[in-house]
């Protein structure tokens, strides 16, 4: 502590110019503060103020030195507050983003976080457009795939998987593909990313020098609850996310297709503006949602659900 006093006292004098005025921001008298200077100046072995009578100036060590003890007393002050801020309780509206199909996984937590937070008001902003957090106000949102500004902080959700499903009816109809170079002979149903008008891959294995299968688009869509209700309309064969497929699989609506052939892992991330102080209403969001979204994982292939592997970040 007598090092942190000895540093505060040096950056309040080089800052204002004397020890006089130093000490009444301080609250300690003048020769108290040039004392713990001088301290400072013994324990380092160097001059940091050159000094007369009429004035008193930085060495060039006391200048690079303030700087490094000005950004290190701003990092302590910056902690203290933090640190004060999440004793608060927490309160506000917060302006959440999430693709359109994650209200599947939302919506059935929400209750519980509202009855734990209620001085917390919630603005849900559904859509799979990628908004700018910073310039539309959006406190957090829930997305996937690359996140390249580094102006967010991250927190990554439990990993999803794709898959390729299409009802009994079509298949009945069409067969069923037993490898990936059969899928040329079937209707697709495609999704259209909004951003950049790009169709989603398809994220089949192949064996080394195995072209990809042509695929046969009937019909392409930016949403992807339309996609998987076209598939449900025995359209033709779509990819979607585990989740978003389940309850039709497991009602016997819908069938899973090549699984031995994806390679198909997603991820959803928890994303936020990147600052100083983390309000307490955001951290409570954040941490909640960590904890309570894909708390359990699809097993599709035998019907059944059982609890995610490995723990949460």
């Amino acid at each position: 502590m007598d090092r942190i006093a000895g540093l505060s006292a040096f950056v309040r004098t080089a800052d204002l110019g004397s020890f006089a005025a130093a000490g009444r921001v301080l609250g300690l008298s003048p020769s108290a503060v040039g004392k713990a200077v001088s301290k400072l100046e013994s324990q380092l072995e160097i001059r940091l103020f050159q000094r007369s009578t009429r004035s008193l100036r930085l060495t060039e060590e006391g200048r690079a030195f303030h700087e490094r003890c000005r950004r290190i007393l701003d990092d302590l002050d910056d902690a203290h507050e933090s640190l004060l801020r999440t004793r608060e309780k927490p309160r506000g509206a917060i302006r959440l983003s999430c693709p359109i199909i994650a209200y599947h996984l939302l919506l059935p937590v929400l209750s519980a976080f509202m009855a734990r937070y209620p001085e917390i008001t919630l603005d849900l902003d559904f859509n799979d457009r990628i908004v700018d957090l910073i310039e539309e106000g959006v406190d957090v949102a829930i997305r996937s795939g690359e996140l390249p500004d580094s102006r967010l902080m991250v927190r990554a959700l439990r990993p999803f998987r794709l898959l390729l499903a299409a009802t009994p009816a079509y298949l009945a109809r069409h067969g069923t593909p037993r490898c990936p170079r059969d899928l040329s002979d079937h209707c697709s149903i495609g999704f259209r990313f909004p951003n950049s008008g790009k169709i989603q891959s398809w994220p089949l294995r192949r064996s080394k020098g195995e072209p990809d299968p042509r695929l046969n688009y009937v019909l392409t869509c930016n949403n992807m609850e339309a996609l998987r209700g076209a598939v449900l309309r025995d359209l033709g064969i779509g990819c979607m996310p585990d989740f978003l497929a389940e309850a039709p699989v497991l009602a016997g609506h819908l069938v899973p297709l090549l699984l031995d052939h994806l390679d198909a892992p997603g991820q959803f991330n928890l994303i936020w503006p990147s600052s100083r102080h983390l309000s307490p209403k955001v951290r409570v969001l954040v941490d909640f949602l960590a904890e309570h979204l894909f708390i359990s994982e699809p097993c599709l292939s035998t019907g059944k659900r059982h609890p995610a592997s490995g723990e949460n970040e």
